[in-house]
């Protein structure tokens, strides 16, 4: 045996006694008021008091780099192409018009000036590309204090440099660690808690133990990213036998509205911890997983998410229509899959600040871990949720119609831009439909005014 001397037994003792009452704060400020959905208003303190430190720390940045002549950020490129809403026909006359005295009303065949307008349209897709950059975090006009957020930084001063310092140690020496421990401590006690659920007799009491054990695990797991959120509208929650449909930013979406309420996920099954973790869930809640081999049969998919929606004792099915994660500018198509079964859509908008870090997974360029460590080290998530009124397909709509309106609802609450491109684009290349349409439109141009000159 080993003998401790007198100042190791010391170390030992304070070591201990300073993780007692680590893990006493933990439990009684953190955890305690996650499970009862309660807040002492500690984070919304230290959020006044970021954006205090914010303001200073962008006022002098913004006065050294003025001093120095440095360029502070990055020129934005949005807005320096005026777009005027014309149609193909309108513009291509006003082509011929300027380059000729010929009129398209006089000349409905093909002229060589035409195909100006299509080397300026796409001249101005790749300076001003409305798609691409929805998938890449933007520059913000103020400093955070993260160096991820400004990649022109440099040195202005040493009480900035100090001060960024002192932020790095914080982040990293003090809140990573903290947010891991309430990471783990919630992913553990979801994985145990549904088990142990899972074994008791189908009923009222496990639908209530599940449905408490799932939001309690959830709340804490918001702890551990400090986030801030603010629900709006509550009364429109999604309720039983319905769809709850949202934006889609990031992962941490799912756990930003299961803190907030019950809801049955869709998704692939998958290995490792989270095929544990969704093993363990659907003992206790029946989440819809699909295999691999399932997720691209449409009529499968679409099946077993009626047969869901119909059992009015079932939790809404909560799922994200774009298909893949879009930077929080903007919402693009939604996939019209989950609009077809006819069930009520609960529509809900989510916003995100990014002053305070950046939720936004650009999958293609950091994986699982990455993120989630980039989240960890971010000063705090702050995000507002909009619960909107519930929508039902109306008799004269299709699916993509009523998916189509949704969207719009979402994007007009979120303040987010309404795109009608495929978030697929992120890793696909662009249909040849898209391609079609335009040589449509053209053709239809040239074609139709040939027509109605011939019966004239």
């Amino acid at each position: 045996m080993f003998l401790l001397l007198p100042f190791d037994s010391l170390i030992v003792n304070l070591l201990g006694i300073s993780l007692t009452v680590l893990f006493t704060l933990l439990l009684v400020f953190i955890i305690v008021p996650a499970i009862f959905g309660v807040s002492f208003g500690i984070r919304k303190l230290y959020m006044k008091t970021l954006l205090k430190i914010f303001a200073w720390a962008t006022l002098r940045m913004e006065r050294g780099a003025k001093e120095k002549n440095h360029q502070l950020y990055k020129p934005y490129t949005n807005g320096i192409i005026a777009k005027d809403p014309t149609s193909l026909e309108e513009e291509i006359k006003e082509i011929r018009r300027s380059g000729s005295s010929k009129a398209l009303d006089n000349t409905p065949e093909f002229e060589l000036s035409d195909i100006f307008y299509f080397c300026r349209k796409g001249m101005e897709t790749i300076m001003d590309d409305e798609v691409t950059k929805r998938f890449s975090a933007e520059e913000l006009e103020s400093w955070n204090l993260l160096s991820r957020t400004n990649y022109n930084f440099q040195y202005i001063s040493l009480r900035l440099t100090v001060l960024w310092g002192l932020g790095v140690l914080i982040r990293y020496c003090f809140l990573l660690p903290l947010r891991i421990a309430l990471a783990f401590t919630g992913i553990s006690l979801l994985v145990v808690s549904t088990t142990v659920v899972g074994y008791l007799p189908n009923g009222r009491f496990k639908e209530f133990l599940s449905k408490h054990v799932h939001l309690m695990c959830y709340r804490i797991c918001v702890r551990a990213l400090t986030a801030i959120i603010t629900y709006h509208d509550r009364t429109n929650r999604p309720r039983n036998g319905g769809i709850c449909v949202a934006n889609h930013t990031s992962p941490i979406d799912v756990i930003i509205l299961a803190s907030d309420g019950y809801y049955a996920m869709v998704g692939q099954v998958h290995g490792g911890l989270m095929g544990v973790i969704q093993r363990a869930m659907v003992k206790a809640c029946p989440h819809v997983w699909f295999e691999r081999s399932e997720v691209k049969d449409r009529h499968l998919v679409a099946k077993r998410l009626t047969e869901h929606v119909q059992d009015k004792s079932k939790l809404p099915i909560l799922i994200f229509p774009e298909g893949t994660c879009i930077n929080n500018t903007s919402v693009m198509m939604f996939k019209k899959g989950s609009f077809e079964i006819g069930a009520t859509v609960y529509p809900v908008a989510i916003k995100y600040d990014p002053q305070f870090g950046d939720a936004f997974w650009n999958s293609s360029k950091y994986g699982m871990v990455t993120y989630l460590l980039r989240m960890m080290t971010s000063w705090a998530i702050v995000c507002s949720v909009w619960y909107l009124p519930p929508m039902t397909r109306e008799a004269d709509e299709d699916a993509v119609q009523f998916a189509n309106r949704v969207k719009s609802a979402i994007a007009r609450q979120g303040g987010l831009v309404d795109l009608l491109w495929d978030g697929g684009l992120k890793r696909e290349k662009v249909k040849d439909t898209f391609k079609e349409e335009q040589q449509k439109l053209y053709s239809k141009m040239i074609v139709g005014n040939h027509e109605d000159r011939s019966r004239s």
